[in-house]
């Protein structure tokens, strides 16, 4: 499955609309303050479109007449109104700076916990600084539009829907030359959106890549140093920031594209209504308080429309965004559970099938793969670097599934364990060990339940009854032993002892060691034999090395080269095989 965001092939293209109902489907338990806050928009701009028609009133009876009592009261019920729409737009921005941080919360717990649902492949496919930047930088940009934005757009709308049937109330002829510029801006509006959400979208995206550049270039930044590369990284950090600042530039250009023009149309439709109004007045079908009333309202329909511009340009961004995210919410993993009783009796601890297998549909890595594992055997695979040992490994502990074929756990096929009891079963101890910022503690504990609760005490006597003490004593504080992720403060060998005191813990019933002793002196690594001398009997032992004297207790070994895994035989038969071919 392509699981790369690159070239994704999933929500591409979708509308706005959709779009933005998908968005709200996610976030569909803040209906409720949505409501209230679309009810408070109404209500401030249901007041504020009362004031021209007041003020009409108030010029056409009392300042015409010279009756200023009443220019007074109505100046009163003004100033009541508009403090009222400043009462209720207050609580709509309170309200809506909340659903705003609620929804950045959602949308960021959605996005990681999909993310833990994935499988290994889509890890592979992808950046992990893109990843992050879709996280922080696309789900802020969101927020930024739910709590700034979405009721600023709904009041704008609602304002000029308002306004134009004022305008059309007072007068249909004055009211179609007063929405003719609009139209124009409909149609322009229209014709660009398209254009501005991809500008804004290839934005985001070149922020994805320029986060992926700094968290490579600082993940590495020790071998930077080392092999004095600094100019390279310098240079594609400089390529990155060139393609963003070239992208952010056209964003700019795009997002403030409609504010002039809707300037320029706002200007030209009070000219209109002005010119028009005049004549209207010199025939006495129209009054001076009226054509005050109605340059006023069509202030209240231009002003919204001229907000609208920054209005829908962060609108196309946060569409933009929300389509990042959707790229990774609509993706399942593929290698779920599958329900299945059938298991075949007398069958191996592990075994594989006519196995075949690829990173890629176009590129096969392994090629009828069949291996049978017996349970309490010690198995090696070996071979030159590339052909394939640490993928077949991988398989084993189903990081990957085949793409032919079927690998069967204690006879069952293994997709039909769930990741609890196939972890448990299967442990795995890589040559690069992946560790937590915390404790040994934390870091041996990770995922293992067993023991979580125990105290210092209680735990250091269960390493003790499983011949881990000693390793734990290579560590200055024991298990409160400081560890930072990037390992700083433990060499790679202590790394690699962790990882070890990890999965040996957990007790599987097979466990992989992918040359798990590669940063080990000697002397460790003769310690870390006998600890796996001392597993249980019925503890099978896939063992990953270049080196022979790692493999020597070995009961199988295979050869893994070009996609193909043959059977060599035991160590002494293959160092017999070594000898022999010398001698010829």
């Amino acid at each position: 499955m392509n699981y790369n965001l690159n070239k994704p092939a999933t929500v591409k293209g979708v509308s706005n609309y959709t779009a933005f109902k998908g968005l709200l489907r996610l976030i569909s338990h803040e209906k409720s303050k949505l409501a209230v806050a679309l009810l408070a928009t109404i209500g401030t701009s249901g007041l504020n479109l009362l004031g021209p028609l007041l003020t009409a009133y108030a010029i056409d009876t009392y300042v015409m007449q010279k009756q200023y009592h009443g220019v007074l009261v109505y100046s009163g019920i003004l100033l009541a109104v508009y403090f009222a729409s400043f009462g209720i737009n207050y609580l709509q921005t309170k309200l809506m700076g909340t659903v705003g941080q609620r929804t950045l919360y959602t949308l960021r717990n959605a996005v990681f916990h999909k993310l833990q649902q994935l499988p290994v492949a889509f890890f592979n496919q992808n950046k992990a600084g893109d990843l992050i930047s879709r996280v922080n930088n696309d789900t802020d940009k969101l927020n930024q539009f739910f709590s700034q934005s979405l009721m600023q757009f709904v009041g704008s709308i609602i304002s000029m829907t308002g306004a134009g049937i004022f305008l059309f109330s007072l007068n249909v002829k004055l009211g179609a030359v007063a929405l003719i510029p609009a139209l124009l801006s409909l149609i322009f509006t229209r014709l660009l959106s398209p254009w501005v959400k991809k500008k804004n979208a290839a934005n985001l995206k070149t922020v994805g890549g320029l986060s992926a550049e700094i968290q490579e270039s600082l993940s590495n930044f020790k071998v930077v140093v080392a092999f004095g590369r600094r100019d390279y990284f310098m240079q594609r950090f400089n390529e990155a920031n060139e393609k963003n600042y070239t992208s952010a530039t056209a964003m700019g250009i795009a997002n403030n594209v409609f504010m002039p023009f809707y300037s320029l149309m706002a200007s030209l439709a009070q000219l209109m209504i002005l010119a028009y109004g005049v004549y209207l007045i010199s025939t006495g079908s129209f009054t001076i308080g009226l054509l005050v009333s109605y340059i006023a309202y069509a202030n209240y329909f231009y002003s919204p429309l001229r907000q609208l511009a920054a209005l829908w340009a962060n609108f196309q961004t946060a569409m933009a965004g929300w389509e990042r995210i959707s790229e990774i919410l609509v993706l399942e993993n593929n290698m779920g559970t599958i329900e299945t009783h059938a298991r075949q009796e007398g069958a191996p601890l592990l075994e594989m099938q006519q196995v075949h297998f690829g990173y890629t549909e176009d590129r096969e890595i392994l090629h009828n793969i069949n291996l049978r594992l017996e349970q309490g055997k010690t198995y090696a695979l070996v071979g030159p670097t590339g052909g394939g040992k640490t993928t077949t490994a991988s398989l084993i502990a189903r990081l990957y599934d085949p793409v032919k074929g079927n690998v069967l756990l204690d006879g069952k096929d293994i997709r039909s364990y769930n990741a609890a009891e196939r972890t448990r079963r299967i442990g795995f101890i890589l040559q690069d060990p992946i560790l937590f910022t915390g404790t040994v503690r934390e870091n041996i504990l990770y995922g293992n339940e067993e023991y979580e609760n125990y105290t210092n005490d209680q735990l250091e006597e269960v390493l003790r009854a499983a011949n881990l003490e000693k390793l734990l004593g290579l560590f200055e504080k024991g298990l409160e032993t400081p560890v930072q992720s990037a390992g700083e403060g433990v060499s790679l060998g202590q790394k690699q002892l962790i990882a070890f005191m990890r999965a040996v813990l957990r007790k599987p019933d097979l466990l992989i060691l992918d040359e798990a002793t590669a940063n080990i002196d000697t002397v460790t690594e003769k310690l870390l034999g006998e600890i796996l001398d001392k597993l249980p009997a019925t503890t099978t032992r896939v063992i990953i090395a270049h080196r022979l004297n790692t493999i020597e207790n070995a009961d199988e070994i295979f050869f893994v080269n070009d996609g193909a895994v043959t059977n060599a035989g035991s160590f002494h038969q293959v160092v017999d095989q070594l000898m022999h071919g010398n001698k010829n």
